[in-house]
């Protein structure tokens, strides 16, 4: 998800942060042409009681914040999520962030979540949207690319091709099932 990140400090405390929206809610991503996948507001309504990570690039090993400890603050608005990392000044790789931040080489942030429920949407021109509506929130990311976890694009993909598979076999049966009707009237009119 592309959304700015900006840095902020505090020079009488000496405390630098990272801060901007993690998630902004009803804004179509393009998964890959023509499927879609959005936040709707309701989304993080029953998950920011859990423990969230920041991390860096969605990595495990580095962690720049927590909200249970504090490092990590995260409030809900009409836009989305935004969020707050309290930079440690003694950990060289979160002040190395903050920098790339600063500079504006490293600009855009990401999340990640299970998925609890969802609406799909299965337009006329092929294309499909998910919207999803509630998610079990455990991580959000300062990433250089932003993007959805491989392994959910390539669920996504498996489901579109299921449904499309689908429909072929629907269209197959409905013309087989025309052209037996058709053969029908023809031997009746003769």
């Amino acid at each position: 998800m592309s959304i700015a990140l900006e840095t902020r400090d505090n020079a009488d405390s000496n405390e630098m942060y990272i801060e901007g929206y993690f998630i902004v809610f009803n804004q179509p991503t393009e998964l890959w042409l023509g499927a879609y996948e959005e936040i709707a507001p309701t989304a993080l309504n029953n998950t920011l009681s859990n423990d969230i990570r920041a991390l860096i690039n969605h990595d495990t090993r580095l962690v720049l914040g927590r909200n249970k400890s504090g490092t990590l603050e995260l409030k809900v608005d009409s836009r989305g999520l935004w969020g707050r990392i309290r930079i440690n000044p003694n950990d060289s790789e979160a002040v190395n962030v903050y920098e790339r931040v600063k500079r504006g080489d490293v600009s855009q942030c990401s999340f990640g979540f299970n998925i609890i429920s969802e609406e799909t949407e299965w337009r006329d021109d092929g294309s499909v949207k998910w919207t999803i509506t509630e998610v079990d929130l455990h991580e959000v990311s300062v990433v250089t690319f932003p993007a959805y976890e491989e392994t959910g694009v390539q669920a996504r993909h498996k489901s579109v091709e299921a449904y499309r598979e689908k429909q072929i076999l629907q269209k197959k049966n409905n013309l087989k099932v025309r052209l037996k009707n058709y053969g029908i009237k023809e031997a009746n009119n003769s």
